[in-house]
């Protein structure tokens, strides 16, 4: 299983230890999203600060759309790179295996595991509330996928739209 963690907020007071966890998940701003496999280290690291953050466990298809839209390279040289260094034959194999935590975004030379996203249109359900009581902080499950589509923009959520 395999978590995308989404920076929500910063910490008010500038404590070290919850810095030291942000920078350690490579949340650096506001927006920023990566990919971590469900371990016991990061999910203590999430539960820290779950304050800030919202993660849940993310699909291969949403996997697919942060590469191809967060990505310097073209699909193409994307699905080349993936074939030479991995035994995995195109993006969607790929993504899928990432999502299973068969294997990391962060293995791979040219893909970069830190997704810079736009806020979500109709913005954040509330930034100071868990998602279990109607905000957006925290563990949030499968509902993850719907708030990375919203963010990658008008374009992306209209095509699954479309094909559902």
């Amino acid at each position: 299983m395999t978590f995308a963690v989404l920076r929500v907020r910063s910490p008010r007071k500038k404590q070290k230890k919850t810095e030291d966890t942000l920078k350690m998940l490579r949340l650096n701003k506001i927006n920023h999203c990566t990919v971590v496999p469900e371990t016991p280290a990061y999910q203590g690291m999430l539960n820290k600060v779950k304050d800030l953050i919202t993660w849940g466990e993310v699909d291969g298809d949403t996997i697919v759309q942060l590469l191809e839209h967060s990505s310097d390279l073209d699909v193409e040289t994307m699905e080349k790179e993936i074939n030479d260094q991995t035994s995995y034959e195109d993006i969607e194999e790929f993504a899928e295996a990432v999502s299973n935590g068969e294997i990391t975004i962060d293995g791979l030379n040219g893909l970069d595991n830190i997704f810079r996203m736009h806020p979500p249109e109709g913005g954040y359900e509330g930034v100071k509330k868990p998602y279990k009581t109607g905000g957006t902080l925290g563990y949030r499950g499968r509902n993850i996928n719907d708030l990375l589509k919203k963010m990658l923009g008008p374009d992306v959520s209209q095509d699954t739209s479309e094909e559902g």
